[in-house]
């Protein structure tokens, strides 16, 4: 199907209304999405690509665009996205990213849920246990945003696996729990040229960083920790209640929306932003100084 065809097919099947300000739109509703992608054989992401370009918002996208714009959901919805770990982190920062429409995205996680993990860990259900943390992703992704394109991979990726499974992303998110590996997905970060969201929990405690290419951080966040041969953080003694995994899942999939959306105010590189719950304290370290 042709791309002037396409236009017309999404311009005549969208509809007009009204947004909570008063403002009149046009919109495409979701089954309108589905019975297009039936009739033409096209995936939902192109549809909505189309009419956003047409200045036409998919209509599940409404509420995200006085914030990203229609220029911005394009941009997500082109983008592809690593997430690397999908339990505490990893679950809810993918839920928060397929919501915002990242059109496909890359999922790798090694293990399968237990039951230590249904106090924090969105994917967890007494029902799935000992399922595969990336099987689920996948299953909760196609729930949320049946036009999202989603590769998962059930392996514990060392730096070799890592550049070849991500080489194509515009962004990853670390959401791992182990130091050796998030070296590793730093290393193979700088060598892509792609930018790495990294975020870490250890009881009310959460840490975030933006490392793009050519300004590594780990070294510097980690550097006693790594030189003691230490292959956990402080996770390890604190433990991680449910709530901090939420808190800092929602930081890296801001920071990751405003990056592909080239959006204002995101993390300067060498800047490590630490949120304390308890004390309800933010702070923001400069890792160079």
């Amino acid at each position: 199907m042709g791309a002037d065809a396409l236009y017309k097919s999404t311009q005549e099947a969208s509809l007009e209304g009204t947004n909570p300000v008063g403002e009149n739109y046009r919109f495409l509703p979701l089954e309108v999405t589905k019975d297009l992608e039936r009739q033409h054989k096209i995936p939902g992401r192109l549809i909505e690509l189309a009419a956003l370009e047409q200045d036409i918002i998919p209509e599940r996208y409404q509420r995200s665009i006085g914030t990203v714009g229609l220029a911005g959901q394009a941009c997500l919805l082109n983008s592809k996205v690593g997430v690397l770990g999908a339990g505490g982190l990893g679950g809810f920062a993918l839920e928060l990213l397929a919501r915002m429409g990242i059109g496909r995205m890359v999922i790798v996680d090694g293990d399968s849920f237990t039951e230590s993990n249904l106090n924090r860990q969105l994917l967890a259900t007494e029902s799935n246990m000992r399922e595969s943390k990336a099987e689920a992703a996948k299953k909760r992704i196609s729930a949320i945003n049946h036009s999202i394109e989603v590769n998962t991979y059930h392996c514990h990726a060392d730096k070799a696996k890592m550049l070849e499974i991500y080489s194509d992303c515009n962004l990853i998110v670390d959401c791992l729990d182990s130091l050796p590996s998030r070296f590793d997905l730093e290393s193979a970060c700088q060598e892509m040229n792609i930018i790495m969201v990294h975020g870490a929990i250890a009881g009310f405690l959460g840490q975030m960083a933006v490392i793009r290419p050519g300004y590594p951080m780990m070294a510097k966040i980690y550097g006693d920790a790594a030189e003691r041969g230490a292959s956990k953080g402080a996770e390890a003694q604190l433990g991680n209640p449910a709530a901090t995994p939420a808190m800092l899942a929602s930081w890296q999939a801001g920071e990751t929306v405003k990056i592909l959306a080239g959006l204002d105010g995101v993390l300067p590189s060498g800047i490590m932003l630490m949120i304390d719950m308890q004390s309800g304290e933010f702070s923001r370290l400069e890792m160079d100084s």
